[in-house]
C-alpha cells in the first residue's frame, strides 16, 4: 500500500495537480503546511488527530485554521467520531494521504466565525456538516447529487482511475480535495452555507452528528439498492452503515432483514433492531458458504442485498497474496457473496469502500441472471438531511442506537486501533473536545483509553 501511495503521489505530479476552476481552495489539510496562509493569525494553537505514515496517527499540536475565503466558516468542534473508512485512511489504503493530514469527516460544532460572504450562518450558531464537501452550484449539486461535485476536488489521479473526479471529503486525503478534518479542535469549513446543517438547542450533539455520514450514507445504500415493500435483504457487514442499512430496510417494508458478519457483532444488532436474522460466518459448517445458507433461509434468494463491508478485507487466501502483492487493491469475495445470494433480477448495492481494481469478479453469475448491480457511490448528503433529520427530530429514529462508546478527543487515536480491531464492543462513538456540551441524558459514559 505504501508503494501504491508513493506511485499516486508521482502519477499527480505528472499529471500536473492544480486547483483552477476549484470553487475553493483544496490541498489545505493542516494549517501549518503554510502557516503565512493558513494559520489564524492569532497564534492559537489546537489539539488534532494527524496522520503520520502507515499504520500511525497521533493526536497534536497544530496551528488553529484561518479563513482563507469569504465564504467560510470557522467551527469550534464539539463533537468528533471514528469511522470505518478513517480506518482505511490510517492503514493506507487510500491513496495520495500525506504527512501531517488532519483526519475526520464527521463533526459537529459552534460557529465561532464567518466569512464576509457568509448571511445565514452566524457565530454561536449549532451545526453538523455533511462529509462531502460541495460548491451546491455545478449541474450535479444543482440536482442534489453533491458528492459528484465537479469544482472541489483537484486531484487529477482520481480522474485518471475513475474516469471522472467526484468532490470533495474532509479529512479523506489529497485524493478528495485534500481538506483538513474535523477530528480536531477547530475546523474551517469552506463553501459553509452548502455544506453546514444547523441544529437547533433541543438536538444533542449526540444525535445530531451522525447526520453528517452514517444516517444519510446507510439510508441512501437502501434508497440507492432498492429496497421495497415486501422485500428480503441481506446485509454484509454490521458495522454501523450495515446496522443503521437494516434499520432502514426495516423502516422501507421490507418483510425479512439478514445481517452477516463474523464476530459478536451480529449478537449487538439483533438486540438493537427487532425483527433481524443474522449469520456468524464463522459458525457455519465448513462445507457450508454464506450463499447456501441465504438459500437454505430464502428459497432462490433475497430480493436485495446491500454491501456494507468493503473490499479492504480478503477472507480467502488467493485475494490475501495478490493484495499483498498489489496485484489487486480490493477483493471480490463478499460482492460474488451478494450476487449468488441474490435472486434471479435482484439488486445488490455496493456502499462499502473500495478504491480500486479486483481480480476474479463472477460477472457471469450477474450477466447470466440479470443482477442489477448499483455502486451507491459515496452519499450525496443534501439529498437526504432534511427528510432525515425529521426524523431524528420527531424520535422516529435515534441513532444513538448505534453508539457505543465515548472518547476524548486526546485519545482518539487509541480509539483508531479499537475500531479497527472492532475491539471491546465497539461499534460507534462520540468523540467530545474541550467545547463540548455536557454528556447527553441516556449516551455512553466517558472512557478513558
Amino acid at each position: 500500500m505504501v508503494a501504491e501511495n508513493e506511485s499516486a503521489k508521482l502519477a499527480e505530479a505528472v499529471l500536473g495537480h492544480d486547483d483552477k476552476d476549484r470553487a475553493t481552495k483544496t490541498d489545505v489539510s493542516n494549517p501549518d503546511r503554510d502557516g503565512s496562509k493558513y494559520a489564524d493569525p492569532s497564534g492559537e494553537k489546537m489539539k488534532a488527530l494527524v496522520w503520520m505514515g502507515k499504520g500511525d496517527v497521533r493526536v497534536e499540536e497544530v496551528s488553529k485554521p484561518a479563513l482563507l475565503e469569504d465564504k467560510d466558516v470557522i467551527i469550534k468542534v464539539t463533537g468528533s467520531t471514528v469511522c470505518g473508512s478513517d480506518v482505511h485512511l490510517m492503514r493506507g489504503v487510500v491513496v495520495q494521504v500525506e504527512k501531517g493530514d488532519i483526519l475526520g469527516h464527521e463533526f459537529c460544532g459552534v460557529v465561532e466565525s464567518v466569512g464576509s460572504a457568509v448571511t445565514h450562518l452566524k457565530p454561536g450558531d449549532r451545526v453538523v456538516n455533511s462529509f462531502v464537501v460541495s460548491c451546491g452550484e455545478c449541474r450535479f449539486c444543482k440536482q442534489k447529487l453533491t458528492t459528484a461535485c465537479e469544482k472541489t476536488n483537484s486531484s487529477k489521479f482520481h480522474e485518471m482511475l475513475y474516469g471522472s473526479r467526484m468532490g470533495g471529503i474532509f479529512g479523506y486525503s489529497h485524493f478528495t480535495g485534500g481538506f483538513a478534518g474535523g477530528q480536531a479542535e477547530y475546523v474551517r469549513v469552506p463553501l459553509a452555507e452548502q455544506n453546514l446543517k444547523v441544529l437547533p438547542k433541543h438536538i444533542p450533539f449526540e444525535k445530531g452528528i451522525y447526520l453528517s455520514d452514517v444516517l444519510p450514507t446507510s439510508y441512501h445504500a437502501v434508497c440507492d439498492t432498492g429496497v421495497f415493500e415486501g422485500d428480503s435483504v441481506a446485509v454484509w457487514g454490521l458495522g454501523p452503515i450495515g446496522l443503521m442499512a437494516c434499520m432502514w430496510a426495516f423502516k422501507r417494508g421490507a418483510k425479512r432483514v439478514i445481517g452477516i458478519d463474523n464476530n459478536w457483532r451480529t449478537e449487538f444488532a439483533k438486540s438493537r433492531i427487532p425483527g433481524l436474522e443474522t449469520i456468524n460466518y464463522t459458525e457455519l459448517p465448513k462445507t457450508q458458504s454464506i450463499p447456501a445458507k441465504i438459500h437454505e433461509m430464502v428459497p432462490g434468494g433475497v430480493d436485495a442485498a446491500i454491501e456494507a463491508s468493503g473490499g479492504e478485507y480478503a477472507k480467502g487466501w488467493s485475494h490475501k497474496v495478490e493484495m499483498a502483492l498489489s496485484l489487486e487493491q480490493d477483493t471480490a469475495e463478499m460482492v460474488n457473496e451478494a450476487i449468488m445470494s441474490t435472486r434471479k433480477f435482484g439488486r445488490v448495492g455496493i456502499i462499502g469502500d473500495y478504491t480500486g481494481y479486483t481480480n476474479h469478479f463472477n460477472i457471469g453469475s450477474l450477466m447470466e441472471r440479470g443482477v442489477r448491480l448499483v455502486g451507491c457511490g459515496q452519499c450525496p448528503v443534501q439529498k437526504y438531511w432534511d427528510e432525515i433529520y425529521q426524523m431524528v427530530e420527531s424520535g422516529e429514529v435515534d441513532p444513538t442506537m448505534m453508539v457505543t462508546h465515548r472518547f476524548k478527543l486526546e485519545d482518539i487515536d487509541k480509539a483508531y486501533k479499537l475500531q479497527e480491531k472492532r475491539g471491546e464492543g465497539l461499534v460507534k462513538c462520540f468523540v467530545e473536545t474541550r467545547f463540548s456540551e455536557p454528556r447527553a441524558e441516556g449516551t455512553p459514559e466517558l472512557t478513558n483509553l
